[in-house]
């Protein structure tokens, strides 16, 4: 992910930063962090398209699920309605509708329940990636708040 690299450059420039002698103040170019800042959230929106595709895909499979248990089913009416030529027949074409119903239930189940885990799999890590991020980028604002802060006391304690 390119925001972790981003991420990773500030807390470079932060760890190569030069300490202010006779302070626990540091010296940070601020129009590089910024840069930075502004890169990353350039960068956000496509993570919050990915998470919308995977919401929206979860919501395709389903329907598909749906749709493939629903032709399972037709396709069971329609075979016991071809065998209703005599009453064996007939008896034995409900018993196996019955059957391939509840296989058509249990298989479109399955597979709905798959899915769901599938995609709620693929929600979770990009709901954890978004708060990593979130927390990456609140501990680098409050970093160059802490920063801007210090040089415009720097710059105060000069004047």
């Amino acid at each position: 992910m390119e925001i972790f690299t981003l991420l990773e450059a500030i807390e470079e420039i932060l760890g190569e930063s030069k300490k202010m002698p006779f302070s626990n103040k540091y010296v940070v170019d601020r129009e590089e962090i910024l840069d930075i800042v502004k890169e990353i959230r350039l960068k956000l929106p496509d993570e919050l398209k990915q998470a919308k595709w995977v919401k929206e895909e979860r919501t395709r499979i389903i329907e598909e699920a749906q749709k493939e248990g629903e032709d399972i089913v037709k396709e069971a009416e329609n075979r016991i309605i071809a065998m209703i030529d005599e009453h064996e027949i007939t008896k034995k074409a409900y018993d196996e509708k019955q059957k391939i119903i509840d296989s058509a239930n249990d298989i479109a189940k399955e597979m709905s329940e798959a899915t769901k885990e599938y995609v709620d799999n693929i929600l979770s890590g990009v709901e954890e990636t978004i708060l990593l991020l979130k927390g990456d980028i609140e501990t680098a604002q409050a970093t160059i708040n802490t920063a801007v802060s210090t040089l415009k006391n720097n710059r105060k304690e000069l004047e």
